[in-house]
Formats: structure tokens, sequence, C-alpha cells
């Protein structure tokens, strides 16, 4: 256990999860945590953010890419708009994210990359404008 009571994958996958979404995401992530989610929240941050994303083999770009691409394919919306947001801070560039779409046109279907394609552009805009979602 580290010194903040977690384990040591739990307080890397911390340091990755907000160096990745921004203190801001992840600050609202744990004002709305609650007793139900509680658990959730700690398996993705040891999980997701503390073995996956905080690995030593791929780059948090590369990492991104892969992530936008299989959130697309899966027809997950939020969490692709959520992760294109993370590029300002993966380094993921639209330019890579437009290849990762042609990958899932061809690997996962059409209509699954042309609405991750509308999700991208609006939330790039948005990014670009300054807004914030």
């Amino acid at each position: 256990m580290s010194t903040d009571g977690y384990s040591k994958r739990y307080s890397e996958g911390m340091a990755t999860r907000r160096s990745v979404l921004g203190d801001a995401w992840v600050d609202r992530a744990e004002a709305n945590k609650t007793e139900f989610d509680a658990p959730f929240q700690e398996l993705i941050t040891e999980a997701a953010w503390g073995h996956v994303w905080s690995g030593p083999t791929w780059t948090k770009r590369e990492r991104s890419m892969v992530t936008i691409a299989l959130l697309a394919a899966l027809g997950h919306d939020d969490e692709v708009a959520m992760h294109v947001r993370a590029t300002a801070n993966t380094g993921a560039t639209a330019d890579d994210l437009r290849e990762a779409m042609l990958h899932v046109a061809i690997y996962a279907g059409v209509p699954a990359a042309n609405h991750a394609i509308k999700i991208i552009k609006q939330t790039l805009a948005e990014m670009q404008s300054g807004e914030k979602k």
C-alpha cells in the first residue's frame, strides 16, 4: 500500500489519469463518486489507468489513438469525445485521429467510423474555439 491508503498501481493510475484527462475532469469524477460507484472508480483507476495506460511500451499518443479507435468501433460516443479532448494532453493529432478512423472504417465498419468522425469533428471544433463540455 502507498501512503495514501491505496495500492501503488492505484496511485500510478491516478497520476496517469490526471495527466491524460486533466485535473478538472478527474476532480469532477471524484467529487461525483458515490458509495455505489466507488469500487468501479477504483477498478478503472487501477486497471485502465494504472496498468494499461501507465505501461512502458507505448506512448500516451499511441494509447490515445488505439483507445479512440476502439471506442469508435464499439460506439461509445461519450467516451470518444472525452478521449478526443484528452488528445490535448496525449499529443495525438487530428491527422492521427483521421488515420485511426480509416482503420475503424475498414475493420469495424463504415457506419461506426462515420458516426465517430462526426463526434471527433465536433469535439475538435469545440476544443479549437475554447468551448468546454
